[in-house]
């Protein structure tokens, strides 16, 4: 009875669930995307199918199946699966799932699966719970997480699982994954829905790989589209736009997106193309970035990768580093333009960047040295008996050829200029 009653409760919140979860595929042949971890002949695949899983770590964006693959193993595997989640459980539900799986390992030989979502957001003592139980394979730990593992989980804990990357889906998978819910009568839409290419294209754009941000717009514009008959409905391009007013791209401000969308941002601004500048800089304003965190970047790549080939490029990135202190969010984002189309059309050299880190390895690494006499301070007592200094102004172009460099390093170039600066 209480088997039936279970199955009843599910099914009926089920129904109600919104498309994204009806649609969460079932088994591995239902699942789209992510071959190269999942596909016919892998190591996952073949663990899972034979039972014999060791514990693993899913690291991905959001929509990329982390969830859905663990539904499946709970499905799939004899296993006892226990599902908990990082941002409401704490050490005393490890506990309770530990001592758990070693009571049915002891009195059923039955193996125990943990599947714990958003694992990055254990502390490091709840995750320290897991330690012992992992490593004895008490329990098979499956976690997944958004951020990179290697950052976020104690490395004890990834030195006794396997991490795979699970990377955002392809546009032909979202185009299936889409197809699949328009067709499915069961937990889809039913064929009560005709999509229009452009609607379908805008999207699997909107979208960017995230199989539920799919789902969810195309449930929202079906319900926009939905007549009063009972015939077929057409999802419209405007449908679709009027479902995905505001667009969530990806941008988490501390986390792995964070740190890619930056670099991507200085490598463009490096390789003098203001067009990819100006849209990572745009992915940043869009995700909420602080300003001053853009410009202080901005800064210091105006010495590093321009300096002296172009010496105004430093005071300009200041200036927008004043403007994001004292104007702020909207209006900023024109001063930042400004400076980052400015830096990537300026002419590069690193010589000044090269020069300091030469220097520093030669001062950390090399032999210490002493001022030369004639260089030394002239206000100290004893001072008369240094030997002569020559001063630049006296002399024609205010040049006089004098040892600067300490004993053992006369003749050594730390500054190399590159044609550019040398044409200044």
């Amino acid at each position: 009875m209480d088997d039936l009653f279970s199955e009843f409760t599910e099914r009926t919140l089920l129904e109600g669930a919104p498309l994204a979860a009806r649609m969460r595929p079932r088994t591995l042949d239902e699942f789209i995307g992510q071959q190269d971890v999942i596909g016919p002949g892998t190591v996952l695949r073949t663990a899972i199918e034979n039972d014999a899983l060791s514990s693993l770590i899913l690291y991905g964006p959001a929509g990329c199946g982390k969830t859905s693959l663990a539904k499946i193993i709970a499905g799939v595997t004899r296993s006892h699966f226990v599902e908990l989640s990082a941002v409401s459980s704490g050490v005393k539900d490890v506990r309770a799932a530990i001592n758990g799986a070693r009571e049915r390992l002891s009195f059923s030989a039955q193996q125990t699966i943990v599947f714990i979502d958003e694992i990055h957001r254990f502390n490091r003592s709840q995750q320290d719970a897991l330690l012992h139980a992992v490593e004895e394979r008490l329990i098979v730990l499956v976690g997944a997480t958004t951020e990179n593992p290697f950052f976020e989980v104690n490395a004890p804990l990834i030195s006794r699982s396997r991490v795979l990357e699970l990377h955002p889906l392809s546009d032909d998978d979202i185009r299936l994954i889409v197809r699949s819910a328009l067709r499915d009568g069961e937990r889809g839409l039913g064929d009560a829905f005709v999509l229009d290419d452009d609607a379908m294209e805008r999207i699997v754009i909107t979208a960017g790989g995230d199989a539920r941000s799919a789902l969810t717009t195309l449930e929202l514009s079906a319900s926009i589209s939905r007549t009063a008959d009972e015939g077929v409905s057409r999802i419209t391009v405007d449908a679709v736009a009027e479902a995905t007013r505001t667009r969530a791209l990806t941008y988490d401000k501390t986390g792995d997106a964070h740190y890619d969308v930056v670099s991507a941002f200085i490598k463009s601004m490096r390789g003098s193309d203001p067009d990819a500048t100006v849209y990572w800089l745009a992915r940043m304003v869009h995700g909420g970035e602080d300003p001053k965190f853009i410009a202080r970047r901005m800064l210091v790549f105006a010495s590093e990768d321009v300096g002296l080939a172009d010496p105004n490029a430093l005071p300009v990135a200041h200036a927008a580093v004043k403007a994001a202190e004292f104007i702020g969010w909207p209006e900023c984002r024109i001063n930042l333009a400004h400076a980052a189309i400015y830096l990537a059309l300026a002419p590069k050299s690193n010589a000044a960047y090269r020069a300091i880190n030469s220097a520093l390895a030669e001062v950390r690494d090399g032999a210490s040295r002493s001022v030369p006499d004639h260089l030394r301070d002239r206000h100290r007592p004893g001072a008369d008996s240094y030997p002569a200094y020559r001063y630049p102004h006296d002399y024609p172009d205010a040049r006089v050829e004098q040892q600067y460099l300490p004993d053992g390093l006369q003749g050594r170039r730390f500054f190399t200029p590159s044609a550019r600066e040398e044409d200044e």
